[in-house]
């Protein structure tokens, strides 16, 4: 199987070495309040002074996607000055990722027992840890090599391409009004895997996709009310019968499972995995 071209995408991700001790805490507070997508539940705390947290401003309804369309959405951009890597498959192996060993790794990276960022820790180890539910498939990526071997593993034999949100701007704004400039348009794939990042000293990857797959994913070019521009990635959950009426994304929409599509938007650091062809 021809793996370099999948493998020169995601070396962009190890340009650096990433010190596993160093800045622990502040990696994981970057995390703590952004993912909301795989805890299923809309709290309280989500919801600010003003109405809902900015931060839930990603999804949207199927109807939505025409030209001309506005909307207010968050768009968290990538840190390029600070990234956060994969690891090697070595390092990655040479520490414990189980959640019986959270004491230990709470030592290991210097982050208190109680603190909000070992809370955030443990959250993704269970997420990670939680069975798939019915038709879907799911694993979670620390490393290059794991990312690749399971991505294929679903995929099949052939060669991956992945998509990612590209924000084009030097002065990027977290929330604002956008508006789509042209046309959404479709990206068909027989099958798919979205990988999110999760809250975590180094770089993991929630990653699911669905037996039978019922996704559509689509390419929008947004403008922002500032100027900026945006080539997003946006995936439709067709089918949201076996939903907990609680998923946070239903909340958002004020729909109930299986009563129409919920889209949302991939933030930047996010990808997206179909077959090249």
């Amino acid at each position: 199987m021809e793996m370099t071209f999948a493998y020169f995408i995601l070396h962009a991700l190890l340009l650096l070495q990433f010190s596993l001790r160093s800045n622990a805490r502040e990696i994981i507070e970057k995390h703590v309040e952004n993912d909301y997508t795989h805890s299923g539940n809309l709290k309280e705390d989500h919801y600010g002074p003003h109405g809902l947290d900015p931060a839930l401003s990603v999804f949207f309804r199927f109807g939505d996607l025409y030209l001309g369309k506005k909307m207010p959405i968050c768009f968290a951009a990538y840190d390029n000055l600070n990234p956060i890597h994969l690891l090697s498959q070595d390092e990655a192996n040479s520490i414990p990722f189980s959640s019986s060993k959270l004491p230990y790794l709470l030592e290991f990276f210097s982050i208190p027992k109680n603190s909000p960022q070992a809370k955030a820790m443990e959250t993704t180890l269970n997420q990670c840890e939680y069975r798939p539910a019915k038709g879907e498939v799911k694993f979670c990526a620390n490393s290059l090599e794991s990312m690749m071997d399971m991505t294929l593993g679903v995929l099949g034999k052939v060669k991956p391409k992945v998509l990612t949100t590209k924000i084009f701007s030097s002065n990027h704004t977290f929330f604002q009004n956008y508006t789509f400039v042209k046309k959404p348009s479709e990206i068909y794939a027989s099958k798919m895997v979205a990988c999110h990042t999760m809250a975590y000293p180094y770089k993991v990857y929630y990653c699911h996709g669905h037996k039978g797959h019922t996704n559509r994913m689509f390419k929008i070019d947004l403008h922002g009310e500032n100027g900026e521009r945006v080539d997003a990635i946006a995936v439709c959950h067709m089918d949201t019968s076996m939903w907990n009426s609680n998923h946070i994304a239903l909340r958002v929409l004020g729909v109930q499972p299986g009563s129409s599509p919920v889209c949302h938007f991939l933030p930047a650091d996010n990808l997206a995995w179909i077959p090249s062809a």
